[in-house]
Formats: structure tokens, C-alpha cells, sequence
């Protein structure tokens, strides 16, 4: 989904914690993901500016940098209701 809806701004960043890059990178690879990452070794910054202790954690960010909504836990992203929520998200001003 990602990709399909980029051309209508929808970014992707993952941001591994707690991970070695080796690990990450690994991860990466194996599932296929291609989508930019951010690493916080040691998970300080995701933990104390974000409030993610444990993943899998999903944060909604506007254009403007605001953040607009949090999800936690699993969600099946490819879901016809997941695309309709995104695409809602990326017509909000």
C-alpha cells in the first residue's frame, strides 16, 4: 500500500529499537521491506519522545509534522478498511 498511495503523500519510516544495525538490516532484507528506517539502539529516544516500549507501534504524522493518531499492535495493513482508513488520513488538510 505503501508504494500504491506515495504519489498522494503518504511516507513510510520505520524506526527499529532496540536492534543492532546488523539485525536490522537482516530483517529488512529477509522480509522485503524497502521503506526508510531509523535506528535507536538503544531505545531511549523511541521510548522516552514517542512512547513505544515494544513494537509493533504505528504513528500518523501530518504534513505539518503534527502527530494525528497512534495504533498499537498488529494490524493487517493490506486490509480493504486499512487502505480506506490511510486514505482518509491523506485527505485531511
Amino acid at each position: 500500500m505503501a508504494s500504491e498511495l506515495k504519489d498522494k503523500g503518504l511516507e513510510l519510516v520505520m524506526i527499529a529499537f532496540r536492534e543492532t544495525p546488523e539485525l536490522v538490516r537482516r530483517t529488512l532484507k529477509e522480509r522485503g521491506y524497502t521503506a526508510q528506517v531509523l535506528l535507536d539502539e538503544s531505545g531511549d529516544i523511541t521510548g522516552r519522545v514517542y512512547g513505544v516500549f515494544g513494537p509493533p507501534t504505528v504513528y500518523f504524522v501530518d504534513r505539518r509534522g503534527n502527530l494525528v493518531g497512534r495504533l498499537v499492535g498488529a494490524r493487517d495493513w493490506e486490509s480493504p478498511a486499512a487502505r480506506k482508513f490511510v486514505e482518509q488520513l491523506l485527505e485531511m488538510k
